[in-house]
């Protein structure tokens, strides 16, 4: 199984970006999946999370309102569009993968993922 997480890059206060997820050797849609990110110093955060067959979003806490996750199960992929950034959101973002529906309550928890993207760096300047 492999995640390849790409879109992330340089942008300016205000700015959006789209990452983009796409998975070969699992099928998205029959897991839950997730967008975590990580910034230097800080803990790895759960920001966006979708459970399978449901366009009801999870864990969006600090972004809620900006980051929207949607999943194109044709090309078994899974975005994050992000608006209106700031250097607050500049982090590593990831996105996870799991074989099995998560409780809401344990979506936002990395050691529950099972398949892990390399990572993708979205950098904010102000």
């Amino acid at each position: 199984v492999q995640l390849q997480a790409s879109g992330g890059g340089s942008v300016e206060t205000g700015g959006s970006l789209r990452l983009s997820c796409t998975a070969s050797g699992f099928t998205l849609n029959s897991g839950s999946t997730a967008w975590f990110r990580q910034a230097p110093g800080k803990e790895r955060e759960a920001i966006s999370c979708i459970r399978p067959n449901s366009g009801t979003t999870y864990c969006t806490g600090s972004v809620k309102g900006r980051f929207t996750i949607s999943r194109d199960n044709a090309k078994n992929t899974v975005y994050l569009q992000m608006n209106s950034l700031t250097p607050e959101d500049t982090a590593v973002y990831y996105c996870a993968a799991a074989p099995r529906y998560l409780i809401v309550s344990s979506l936002g928890v990395p050691t529950n993922y099972d398949y892990w993207g390399q990572g993708t760096q979205v950098t904010v300047s102000s």
